[in-house]
């Protein structure tokens, strides 16, 4: 009687644990979702580049230096803004930096009409650094957010998988941009700089406002996110006491793959913009076909960053996440290689197999990074969200080599040694060392 009593009793405890492991599965599933649809959005903005700079490029008669400005403006906010969003989540809590990322994504997409109005480089450089200030607290809540949505063990997959979505946006903005942003009259550089004055104005005027359209509607997307997520109620994830600890950034730099993993970051990230500001840009002159033509294989890159997203997530079913890195960084290797010394068709489908393997890394450096972490995991986060400004300054160094050589493709040399460091780390640092 005493056995069937426990036994009972084991049992009821058994189901009540099941049917509360369940409660918790299904109210993190919308917070989830609506967390996911972030991942999109700051993708599709992000993804506009490859056909922002050479649009603005031509509009403006840019060098490649000077148009990969386009990329330091963005990413010199994410190292700027890293620290003071991690701060006001620490204190505040995700959703507010969220919502604060939000307002930010928004009025940046709103400056690009005055932007327009005043025919300024500079001016698009500021609305593009105001965007990536509100993409700065995204990244730097959503990424952590999204590994505490769930267990822990699966935390890499449930990342990859919700960073898809940034894949599936970089597959339909190209193909956006280039349909509404790039210009249907193809002129040269000569043509171009033999008009009056007053043609040179009136073709920057109407170059410029190309790009009102489409940064009005998202603009407008955002700020209905925004009130939907303030009227909705997301989990608040409780730290345990351990996490309640002072944290500082210099105590989280003290672990090893923390630092290896920031390192990885700041490169990978510097490849991943170099590779897909200037697709566009590539192809066009490895290949001689026109730009809109090119933003549609610019579109396809996207897309199979994507199917490399979602491949990657099955297949860290059956490798461990550094195991799959390391594959990874070596076949980028490979077909960065094989698109700078090709030419036609092959330097485009080899980007866009660069495109395929690199789709991994940005999620898997980061969760690798953040490992076994405890009261640093915040801390640690915005160090790996500043170490996106890899972002603003290895483009520059692409821009810089194509301008001094004549032949962008020289230029891919740079995303060629920052996969090399990734497979380093892949390699020999992301353990944690106790």
């Amino acid at each position: 009687m005493e056995n069937t009593l426990i036994t009972e009793s084991q049992t009821e405890i058994t189901h009540e644990k099941s049917t509360n492991t369940t409660s918790k599965k299904n109210s993190y599933l919308y917070p989830l979702i609506l967390i996911t649809s972030l991942f999109f959005f700051w993708g599709f903005v992000h993804n506009l580049d490859p056909v922002l700079i050479p649009h603005l490029r031509k509009a403006f008669q840019l060098t490649d230096l000077e148009s990969s400005l386009v990329d330091f403006s963005i990413f010199i906010a994410y190292f700027l803004m890293a620290i003071p969003a991690g701060k006001i989540m620490k204190k505040y809590g995700y959703k507010s930096g969220i919502i604060i990322g939000l307002i930010l994504f928004a009025s940046g997409a709103f400056l690009f009409i005055p932007a327009a109005d005043t025919q300024m480089y500079v001016f698009f450089l500021g609305a593009l650094f105001v965007i990536a200030c509100g993409l700065a607290f995204l990244e730097t809540a959503a990424n952590p957010y999204i590994a505490i949505l769930g267990p822990e063990e699966t935390a890499t997959r449930r990342l990859n998988f919700s960073q898809s979505f940034n894949g599936l946006a970089a597959f339909i903005a190209p193909i956006i941009g280039g349909k509404y942003i790039l210009s249907d009259t193809v002129l040269s550089d000569a043509q171009i700089q033999a008009f009056s004055a007053a043609e040179l104005q009136q073709y920057i005027a109407n170059e410029a406002a190309s790009v009102k359209g489409p940064y009005l509607v998202l603009g407008i997307i955002i700020v209905l996110v925004i009130v939907l997520i303030a009227f909705t109620k997301l989990p608040d994830i409780k730290e345990n006491a351990q996490e309640n600890e002072k944290s500082t950034l210099l105590h989280a730099w003290k672990h090893k793959h923390l630092r290896w993993a920031v390192i990885a970051q700041f490169f990978y990230v510097g490849a991943q913009v170099c590779i897909l500001s200037f697709f566009i840009r590539f192809i066009v002159v490895s290949a001689g076909i026109t730009e809109k033509e090119a933003a549609f294989y610019a579109g396809l890159a996207g897309l199979a960053f994507m199917l490399g997203r979602f491949a990657g997530t099955f297949l860290m079913k059956f490798l461990k996440a550094h195991t799959l890195l390391m594959i990874y960084a070596l076949l980028s290797m490979l077909f960065t290689l094989v698109a700078i010394f090709s030419s036609g068709m092959l330097s485009i489908y080899s980007l866009i197999l660069v495109a395929f393997f690199m789709s991994i890394m940005f999620p898997t450096i980061f969760s690798l990074g953040i490992a076994d972490l405890g009261k640093d995991t915040k801390m640690a986060s915005s160090l790996l969200v500043m170490s996106i400004v890899g972002g603003a300054f290895l483009p520059l160094g692409l821009g810089y080599i194509s301008d001094i050589t004549g032949n962008i493709q020289y230029g891919y040399i740079v995303p060629l040694l920052c996969f090399f460091i990734v497979f380093l780390f892949a390699k020999f640092g992301w353990k944690p060392k106790y």
